[in-house]
Order: structure tokens, then C-alpha cells, then sequence
């Protein structure tokens, strides 16, 4: 026979009745970051962003501008892939927020460059075979041009022996200053020779 106990379980149990059971649920919305306004300089165009404060730069580069040269890659600044150049100093755009960025002067690949009108330094990939997939060429580039510019500028680096001395374009600087560039396909060794032509042109 069944005791009060057996009774009141699945009364206790049973879905709530009354006006508090028909109180609305949480709004999709209501954990999402208020929209914030941003203006960057990018590739030489002044545009004007309204994002959610967590956005990064790089998916703000590639979802709201279109600019997909930039990859993501690894998306934790491992890979480099997603290599831009900031107010002239290369940057890993996927560890960094778009909206840190107002004012700032941004270039991707597609400001170095066009198919008809290559940089340098793009020219140079291709005639050394610097690339293979193309995945991580864009990343690869822009810090070729930022690797050169580093050096020119007397910055050293772990590579440089004598840090009062000008840093010189030599194998082991490049592959120092490269190395947070990855390239599954192992083109490593073209990449060298590319950049290094183009340090002989500039010198």
C-alpha cells in the first residue's frame, strides 16, 4: 500500500502552475556586449566600424571589410597567418581587438599589392617559388616587409651578437626574425632567398 511519502513525490515533482510559470525566459540578447564604434585607416582608406568590443582585428578585417588575405590559421598567435602591418610595425591580428586599434593606420596584404602591380617583395616570392599552399604566404610576406624594415631601423634581435652594432641581413637574422611565421608545406629555405634578394636590391 502506498505510504504519504509515495503520494507527495510526484506532486512535489509536477511542472509549477500559476502566473510564475508563465514569466518570460531570458532574452537571446541579453548577454551580448553593447555595440561600440571604431575608425581605422586600412590600406590607405578611412572606414568606419560598428562592432561588439570582443570582435578581434583580424575577423574584423575579414568579416565586416572582406579582406580574407589575412588567415586564420591557428587563431591562439601561434601560426602567424594573420600577420598585419600596424602603424608600420607588424602584428598577430587575431590577439588583438579591433576597437584598441581607433585612429590606427592598418595594412594587409592587399595594400602591399595587386596581381598587376605586385610589391616587391611579392615579386620576389614568386620568382623563388616561396610559397606552396598559399595559406600562410599573406602572414609570410607582410613580416618579410616588416623583417626588412626592423633591420633598417637598427632594432635587433635574438640572433644579433652584437647589439650595439647595426643588425645586418644575414641567414640566421632572417630566420630568427621569421620564425613566428610557420609553414607546414616547409617552403622555409625559398623564403630565405626571396627576402634576402630583396635586402640586396634595397642595399
Amino acid at each position: 500500500m502506498p505510504n504519504d511519502g509515495d503520494r507527495a513525490g510526484p506532486v512535489a515533482a509536477s511542472a509549477p502552475t500559476g502566473p510564475a510559470s508563465l514569466a518570460p525566459g531570458p532574452s537571446p540578447d541579453a548577454g551580448a556586449a553593447p555595440l561600440m564604434p571604431v575608425s581605422l585607416e586600412v590600406n590607405g582608406r578611412a572606414v568606419s566600424l560598428t562592432l561588439d568590443p570582443r570582435v578581434t582585428l583580424l575577423d574584423a578585417l575579414r568579416e565586416h571589410l572582406r579582406l580574407t588575405g589575412s588567415k586564420k590559421g591557428c587563431d591562439h598567435g601561434q601560426c602567424g597567418a594573420c600577420t598585419v602591418l600596424v602603424n608600420g610595425r607588424r602584428i598577430l591580428s587575431c590577439l588583438t581587438l579591433a576597437l584598441m586599434h581607433e585612429g590606427d593606420h592598418v595594412t594587409t596584404i592587399e595594400g602591399l599589392g595587386t596581381p598587376d602591380d605586385l610589391h616587391p617583395m611579392q615579386a620576389a616570392f614568386v620568382r623563388h617559388d616561396g610559397y606552396q599552399c598559399g595559406y600562410c604566404t599573406p602572414g609570410q610576406i607582410i613580416s618579410a616587409v616588416a623583417t626588412l624594415d626592423e633591420i633598417a631601423a637598427g632594432i635587433p634581435s635574438h640572433a644579433t651578437a652584437d647589439l650595439l652594432a647595426a643588425p645586418q641581413v644575414t641567414g640566421p637574422e632572417i630566420r630568427e626574425r621569421m620564425s613566428g611565421n610557420l609553414c607546414r608545406c616547409g617552403a622555409y629555405s625559398n623564403i630565405v632567398d626571396a627576402i634576402t634578394e630583396i635586402a640586396g636590391s634595397q642595399g
